[in-house]
């Protein structure tokens, strides 16, 4: 069954300096994010795989938002990740139905590949509830420069019977990262690890 959507959102975050260094290029990170309706709202059901069905849905549908807002070729996505805001008359299980069980392979199929795990926060809350996505390298989990994260919120959502899907890549690594670690060219991006 297909999302009822209400909304969506894509937010862009151009860094262009910092510390009083310019940062080039910018680092970039966008999030698309799409308000809908939780089917399971108010009542407790066994099975959830409608949302799960809406996850796969929206995998794709965000993934290729972000792409398109960040203006890149899917290969040249370098980080992503995923979160979800319930609203009151849900729970925390709505947001697993949709971010864990099929997301992965429309997601991939944008980014062209993400060998990684996707990375994912769940939250409950009402409208201007504020999530921090988690980001990750989208083919080794081990590259440390680009764990990172995104901060986002809308004004009005999530309502008690809505919950916020949100998909977050990024075009980099963190600025001016110093952390050591595994280097983004030296990813061979077999195992999602290194």
């Amino acid at each position: 069954m297909p999302a009822n959507i209400r909304k969506t959102s894509v937010i862009v975050e151009e860094t262009r300096q910092d510390i009083g260094r310019v940062v080039n290029p910018p680092t970039r990170k966008a999030a698309a994010l799409a308000v809908i309706e939780n089917p399971f709202a108010g009542r407790y059901e066994e099975d959830l795989s409608e949302l799960m069905e809406i996850g796969e849905e929206l995998g794709e549908t965000l993934g290729r938002m972000c792409v398109d807002a960040l203006g890149i070729r899917p290969e040249e996505a370098e980080g992503y990740g995923k979160a979800a805001i319930v609203g009151e008359n849900g729970e925390w299980e709505h947001a697993a139905a949709i971010l864990h069980p099929k997301l992965g392979a429309p997601l991939r199929k944008e980014v062209e590949k993400g060998a990684a795990l996707v990375p994912s926060v769940k939250k409950l809350g009402g409208p201007g509830t504020p999530i921090d996505i988690p980001l990750v390298h989208k083919d080794a989990a081990y590259v440390r420069s680009h764990f990172d994260g995104m901060e986002v919120r809308l004004a009005d959502a999530p309502r008690a019977n809505e919950i916020v899907w949100i998909q977050s890549m990024a075009t980099g690594p963190r600025i001016y990262d110093r952390a050591g670690g595994l280097k983004d060219s030296d990813v061979k991006g077999e195992d999602g690890l290194k």
